[in-house]
């Protein structure tokens, strides 16, 4: 195990943009596994591939880049490694990221999944609230943890690694129809 987080380091310090979008595209996909054969059941031989791959894709085009390019913006908006500032950042992220975020993200989910506009927008009407309440119990003391402790370049790794649960449930979430 210390020799995958040596080479996840080696290529984060030469790669950092690719590895941050690679692990964040992979760890949506491992979510939407866990959410098919753990939450919703399905077994092995009903797993929607198709499905997986929607969700890895919407991991590796739009929850990496958005998440990794948020973090930096963050860090130039909330400037400090203090607690004040972890606090600061985690307001910041909570009150008006995440809610922008989570929105945008099921509707790319919608849309993937063949929903018209209309059928979209009642789904997010649905979804939407109990989803942003259930980010509020999990996020606000993890991102302030990770605003604290862990460095500007591991931060996406780090929300990714706890976001599989997450994204067990927003994957689930996001194919309830």
């Amino acid at each position: 195990m210390a020799g995958l987080w040596k080479s996840y380091q080696v290529l984060m310090s030469k790669y950092p943009w690719t590895v941050q979008i690679v692990t964040a595209g992979s760890l949506v996909g491992v979510g939407d596994v866990i959410s098919q054969q753990l939450i919703e059941r399905r077994g092995l031989a009903h797993h929607n591939v198709q499905r997986t791959a929607k969700m890895m894709s919407v991991g590796f085009f739009f929850v990496g880049p958005v998440i990794g390019s948020w973090y930096k913006v963050l860090d130039r908006l909330v400037v400090g490694a203090t607690k004040s500032a972890a606090m600061k950042k985690m307001l910041v992220d909570q009150l008006f990221f995440a809610p922008c975020f989570l929105g945008a993200f099921l509707s790319i989910s919608g849309a993937l999944n063949g929903l018209t506009l209309e059928q979209n927008v009642t789904k997010l009407k649905r979804d939407y609230t109990d989803a942003l309440i259930s980010n509020y119990y999990l996020w606000p003391p993890v991102q302030i943890a990770n605003f604290y402790f862990v460095p500007l370049q591991h931060r996406l790794a780090v929300v990714q690694l706890v976001a599989v649960t997450w994204n067990s449930y927003l994957t689930w979430k996001a194919n309830k129809m």
